[in-house]
């Protein structure tokens, strides 16, 4: 039994979770509301994206793979908000080297032209509705984009490595 664990990076990211080349669940990006001065942020929980890629570690499933979104720097981008966004890239980064879980990076612009994903702000999501109908749920509100591309971003592993 083999499994791919597609990551979208971020705040507002999921885990899709396939088993021998089928998409099983999706789990949004597990957060926690740390203060911040006067406000409270959210930052992705650290313990919480262990727990959910805890199951999947290799001594059970020694053929689990995980993929992430290379991410970068994107124009116009304030500076807190990449800072956030970096520190997010790097949580996921060292649970997955912590549970020492084999792991590929890809770039959007890698993965979104070989999944055939158009152009536009719901194009993930109307292409994961496309290739998984029986999970077209999951990808109904325009919020679910993180999920899509999640989806999107293992199948493209799946379908490279298959």
């Amino acid at each position: 039994m083999s499994f791919v664990i597609g990551i979208d990076p971020g705040i507002n990211g999921a885990i899709a979770i396939f088993r021998n080349g089928v998409l099983m669940s999706i789990v949004d990006m597990p957060t926690l509301e740390v203060n911040s001065g006067k406000t409270k942020k959210r930052h992705i929980s650290a313990v919480g994206l262990r727990d959910i890629l805890e199951m999947y570690i290799l001594e059970l499933y020694p053929t689990t793979h995980v993929v992430t979104e290379k991410v970068g720097a994107m124009p116009g981008q304030g500076v807190v908000s990449m800072f956030n966004f970096g520190r997010s890239a790097g949580i996921i980064e060292g649970v997955v080297a912590a549970l020492r879980m084999p792991h590929t990076y890809v770039t959007p612009q890698t993965w979104t032209k070989a999944v055939g994903r158009a152009a536009g702000k719901d194009a993930s999501r109307i292409r994961a509705m496309e290739l998984f109908p029986s999970k077209a749920d999951l990808f109904k509100r325009a919020k679910d984009d993180g999920r899509a591309d999640a989806a999107l971003i293992a199948y493209w592993y799946i379908t490279k490595n298959a």
